[in-house]
């Protein structure tokens, strides 16, 4: 159940995503920015082809195979891997939701649309951008905390044994 539950909420993420960038592209893209919030919030219609930052500007194919690449083996991942805590699900379901809605921008417009702009955060960035950080975070939450992906295989060995 865990596992459909992954690709739903994927979906879900995915849908948002598209929806919300219909709506900039329609409203904001005309105005190129609005005030949200006074010196906190803006919602700043932005056209980003590269990735964080900017970085790596018109590089559009290697993100797409890099994303690409990572989605598979998420999808792998929740489909091969053994019994997994309920975060990992949710984290893999962010990460291909979040990857997916800015693949989905760079097949069709060559660019990511971001719009949201935060006065404590430089880059403007946008919904699926922060299904991806949270996913890698609450990824890495999990396997330093609730799994024994830090120990050593000699601990493992020996946390085997006094379970038996």
């Amino acid at each position: 159940m865990k596992k459909l539950m992954t690709f739903i909420i994927a979906a879900v993420s995915i849908a948002a995503d598209q929806l919300i960038k219909i709506l900039v592209i329609n409203n904001l893209k005309p105005v190129k920015s609005v005030t949200v919030i006074e010196n906190l919030l803006n919602f700043t219609y932005v056209e980003n082809k590269g990735m964080a930052f900017g970085m790596l500007a018109n590089q559009r194919w290697i993100f797409i195979a890099l994303t690409s690449a990572v989605i598979v083996a998420l999808a792998v991942a929740v489909f091969k891997l053994k019994k997994q805590g309920t975060m990992f699900y949710i984290s893999a379901a962010l990460l291909i939701g979040g990857g997916i809605g800015n693949m989905i921008d760079r097949l069709m417009y060559g660019y990511v649309v971001d719009y949201i702009s935060l006065s404590f955060f430089p880059p403007v960035c946008n919904f699926a951008d922060y299904c991806v950080t949270a996913g890698v975070i609450m990824l890495l939450i999990y396997l330093f905390f609730f799994t024994d992906f830090l120990k050593s295989d000699k601990e493992k060995k020996v946390d085997k044994n006094a379970a038996a």
